[in-house]
């Protein structure tokens, strides 16, 4: 945590030191005092903090694949409204272990166009999705628990 926390002071010094607080400059900040911290640290932590780097990347990129491809099928619906939606809730059974998992993992869900989690088990083992849509209750669990919930629980270990 404190890799982090170092981070993100270097990205706002690199704001302050050019005077351009942009979403490019943030990030080529943070980019920079990452490089930074990866050659001057050593020790605890520290493998840790820059091995989650490609955990983070790999959970962007197939959140923005998923969410891009549902876009498209959503507006392909709404353009062509005799494609027929298939509405749905699906109990999913999830495997993830703790609030912050289970909020990724549920957030992630609502966030993609076409889906949207309504509720969670008191055991906290069953999200109850709605899905518009559903052609196979089996392969839409599949899917998630194959896709977002294995790429959260790699992004949170």
């Amino acid at each position: 945590m404190k890799f982090l926390l170092w981070n993100v002071f270097l990205a706002l010094a690199w704001v302050a030191v050019t005077g351009s607080l942009t979403a490019a400059n943030l990030a080529a900040g943070f980019a920079l005092g990452y490089s930074t911290l990866w050659v001057t640290t050593s020790g605890p932590g520290k493998a840790t903090y820059f091995s989650k780097l490609k955990h983070v990347v790999k959970f962007a990129s197939f959140l923005g694949y998923d969410l891009v491809v549902s876009a498209l099928q959503v507006a392909w619906n709404v353009l062509t409204p005799k494609s027929g939606i298939r509405p749905g809730v699906i109990a999913i059974p999830i495997e993830l272990k703790t609030a912050a998992e289970i909020v990724i993992l549920a957030n992630s869900i609502t966030l993609t166009p076409g889906t949207l989690t309504l509720d969670i088990s008191e055991d906290k083992k069953t999200l109850f999705v709605h899905a518009i849509f559903i052609d196979d209750p089996a392969r839409f669990r599949a899917e998630i628990r194959d896709g977002i919930e294995k790429r959260t629980a790699e992004l949170m270990k």
